[in-house]
């Protein structure tokens, strides 16, 4: 079988043509996790006005080299402050309060000792202490946050301080996930032998598109029966925006996946990638929906789908990438086991600021093992070129906690 290079296969994954532009309004309480669909822009200044930072006394700086200061009344946070300060003279105000106009700076409570309606300075500060100016927060017309950002507990809150109350997500990508194989158990099935394996691969796929911003459409186990596999997947394009399928994609006499896909209408974009594990994956299109038939073993099947079904759901959100890659340091001496792409699970750590890989209770063997992705496991890359690694070398790494 002759494999495409995995640089090309993420190549012509990148030239797919997605529609990203389909979008809603959601109240922003109901935004979290979301991804923006709309530049957020600030339309004013913050603070506005020169602003206390701290409980004190407006004064003007020259003051301070005065033995006391006339107090002329308090000025509360939310207050429209009219008066102007003249030299000799403070007003009494908080946090969050507008400073009053002819002030230049406030002098903490805790600086001053009041006798008689005056303060006496027991500690002089830097002129503008404790005042935010004009803007410190931000400029009116600066991009707060960049359409395609995933909405976290930061972006609700300054959204909330714009006054937004509807925000504008992208859509959510519908995603089908289904396994095949006669040998497969859905959860909660009775065994009937000792051969049959439980099904996991659309439960942790379903999890990781979830994670990642899509809808999902569990769709469970399918037999090995051509024409229940072929049945369940023409059903699935007709709501779903990509179908992603885990086993029969392989040379197997009961590997029915790669052939339903093209009888069924769709493209095939490209089948075998020179990658380890996961050599067999299949991408097709049918017109604007995608089909992504992953191996069947539970390590292989996740791995593919964080480098292929990833992306495309990152495109149609309108995100700039799907996972982030770092530079890091080998912990240890690595040992390549193909001449093809790999990617291995490892640990990653940070000392001084600095990523390191290491092995540490990952188990080498079949690409089955899908416990060495537990504990915030990466996957390290090693390209088809590489061989042996010693330790120092610095590799690239794939994070597995920015989804």
């Amino acid at each position: 079988m002759s494999l495409l290079s995995y640089e090309t296969s993420q190549n012509m994954l990148d030239l797919l043509h997605v529609n990203a532009s389909r979008s809603q309004n959601v109240p922003l309480s109901s935004s979290l996790g979301r991804v923006l669909a709309q530049n957020i822009v600030a339309e004013f200044n913050d603070p506005q006005f020169p602003t206390a930072s701290m409980d004190g006394y407006a004064v003007i700086h020259a003051d301070l080299e005065r033995k006391n200061i006339v107090i002329l009344g308090d000025n509360p946070a939310g207050s429209d402050e009219k008066r102007t300060i003249k030299s000799g003279e403070c007003i009494k105000t908080f946090t969050g309060s507008k400073m009053p106009h002819g002030a230049d700076t406030l002098i903490q409570i805790e600086n001053v000792t009041v006798e008689s309606g005056r303060i006496v300075i027991n500690e002089s500060v830097a002129k503008g202490s404790s005042v935010r100016p004009i803007g410190e927060g931000y400029r009116a017309g600066d991009v707060l946050i960049k359409k395609g950002t995933k909405i976290g507990f930061a972006e609700i809150g300054v959204m909330a301080a714009l006054n937004h109350v509807m925000v504008k997500v992208a859509l959510k990508p519908r995603v089908a996930v289904v396994s095949t194989g006669s040998e497969i158990l859905d959860l909660g099935a009775n065994s009937t032998n000792s051969a049959q394996i439980r099904s996991s691969n659309n439960y942790t796929l379903a999890a990781l598109f979830e994670l990642c911003g899509a809808e999902v459409i569990q769709l469970g186990v399918v037999g090995d029966d051509k024409s229940s596999i072929m049945q369940t997947f023409q059903n699935a394009l007709l709501s779903a925006d990509i179908l992603v399928s885990t086993g029969g994609v392989s040379v197997g006499d009961y590997d029915f996946v790669k052939d339903i896909v093209p009888r069924i209408g769709a493209e095939v974009v490209y089948k075998g990638v020179a990658i380890k594990p996961g050599k067999h994956i299949m991408v097709a299109q049918k017109e604007d929906k995608f089909i992504l038939a992953l191996p069947g073993f539970a390590y292989s099947s996740t791995v593919t789908a964080i480098l292929y079904v990833l992306p495309l759901i990152a495109k149609m959100l309108g995100r700039e990438s799907a996972y982030r890659i770092v530079a890091a340091k080998l912990s240890e001496d690595f040992k390549k086991r193909s001449s093809l792409t790999e990617f291995s699970a490892c640990n990653v750590e940070i000392v001084d600021g600095q990523y390191f890989v290491n092995f540490k209770d990952k188990k080498v063997g079949s690409s089955a093992i899908l416990t060495n992705m537990l504990q915030n496991s990466a996957l390290m890359i090693t390209g088809e070129e590489d061989g042996d690694l010693s330790k120092g070398t610095f590799v690239n790494v794939i994070l597995l906690d920015t989804f």
